[in-house]
């Protein structure tokens, strides 16, 4: 069976979009103020230069669109290497443009407080080190501006303006940016702790596998036991000759052989016995097979199952396989004896098998913790770990399970499959529970 690849972290892909939406407001932001200072202020500028690196910039994004939408993740470095550009390139047009005394140089902060949410702690204090180290140099090195005639009285007030609005632009794009770069890390938190707890749920079942794997060990001398004296009881005299005690005998018998049915699944499903443990065959013979023996081994007439719907192909039918479908339909036979209705269908790649019953239907707090282990309505135990193990099967295949009340009484369980994870591989065929 092919497996489900891990999930990647997409955070860091995410963050470094949001370096790049940054970027293209900084570019247009620049282009605007170089506009405004060249020809409605009149003060002259380097332009050809200035627009030079702000297309250096534009290559660089459109560059970043076509490798970071695409890659799965992002590291620290690679987020800290996009910094560092935007930083030199801030570094550069502020050179060219008075220096120090541009009151835009206080755009650095924005990087620094950007840096602080999404760098490592020593890629921020590198960062804390290097834009010092420029704005230190831009006091010194810098290319003066040229006021126009008059101009000096004005300088102060122009001074002022570009302050309001760099501290508009920091507040603005500090807001923006900043609860975007939260809203990715509070989903990759979220993914992580979904990740962490389906880690220890699949060492709750690799528990109860191994604990199973023992038990059908340990319950192999015990049913060969009572096979053998079952057969010497039907060979005695005083049960040869009594039609009801050898009728009670039969029973006896069919009932340990549908045990050793079961603990030879259990060991075939844990990884022994491999020999029989793997069949290929369609998708509609398997159901068909599947239905056959669910009802001959519990002796009922109650489960309805019409025709295979869809395209049928074949699949590589494991043991562990009909086991966690015959373990919702006994879930359904529990609570509706009389009726249990199964469909099964092919349809855009996933294989779909559906249970209904006239049962009594799922109770919210169920339906709101499906999938969870020992929650069950049956007041047992230890119950409840039925679903629980199926869930967790059929999200091995990179399916889903799903439970609804129908509109008309009774529960419908819904597993869907991929049927490439149940399609034969080449020369990689494997268990479920592997």
């Amino acid at each position: 069976m092919r497996r489900t690849r891990p999930m990647l972290d997409p955070a860091g892909v995410k963050n470094m979009k949001q370096l790049i939406d940054l970027r293209w407001i900084a570019v247009i932001g620049q282009i605007i103020t170089i506009v405004f200072t060249q020809w409605v202020f009149h003060i002259p500028l380097p332009v050809e230069l200035m627009i030079g690196i702000l297309s250096s910039l534009i290559g660089l994004n459109l560059l970043s669109l076509f490798r970071w939408y695409t890659l799965p993740s992002a590291s620290n470095l690679e987020l800290m290497t996009g910094f560092l550009i935007d930083v030199g390139a801030l570094t550069a047009l502020l050179y060219l443009s008075g220096g120090a005394t541009n009151p835009f140089v206080f755009l650095y902060p924005l990087q620094l407080a950007l840096a602080a949410v999404l760098l490592a702690s020593w890629s921020t204090w590198t960062l804390v080190g290097i834009t010092s180290i420029c704005f230190a140099g831009l006091t010194r090195f810098y290319v003066p501006l040229q006021l126009p005639a008059g101009g000096v009285e004005q300088l102060f007030d122009l001074h002022i303006i570009g302050m309001w609005i760099c501290f508009v632009l920091d507040a603005v794009l500090l807001i923006v940016f900043m609860s975007r770069i939260n809203r990715n890390l509070r989903e990759r938190d979220a993914n992580l702790a979904g990740m962490r707890q389906r880690a220890a749920e699949e060492d709750h079942i690799v528990r109860m596998g191994l604990l199973a794997s023992g038990a059908a060990h340990e319950l192999g001398t015990p049913l060969a036991t009572l096979a053998v004296t079952l057969n010497d009881w039907r060979r005695m005299p005083q049960f040869k000759n009594d039609p009801e005690m050898l009728q009670e005998i039969g029973e006896l018998q069919h009932e340990l052989d549908r045990c050793k049915t079961i603990v030879s699944g259990i060991l075939m499903s844990s990884g022994e016995a491999r020999g029989g443990s793997i069949v290929v065959t369609n998708a509609s013979d398997f159901v068909i097979d599947l239905v056959r023996e669910w009802s001959s081994s519990r002796n009922s007439k109650a489960l309805k199952y019409g025709r295979f719907a869809g395209e049928d192909c074949r699949i590589v039918s494991d043991s562990a396989l009909k086991q966690i479908i015959s373990n919702v339909l006994d879930n359904a036979a529990e609570v509706s004896p009389e009726w249990v209705k199964l469909t099964a269908t092919h349809a855009d790649g996933m294989f779909t098998i559906t249970v209904r019953d006239r049962g009594p239907g799922f109770t919210p707090e169920i339906l709101e913790n499906l999938g969870k282990p020992y929650q069950s309505t049956k007041g047992k135990v230890g119950g409840g770990l039925g679903l629980f193990l199926v869930m967790n099967i059929v999200r091995k295949l990179g399916g889903s399970m799903s439970a609804e009340n129908g509109e008309e009484g009774g529960a419908i369980v819904t597993l869907q499959m991929p049927m490439d994870a149940l399609s034969m591989e080449d020369e990689d065929v494997g268990h479920i529970w592997v």
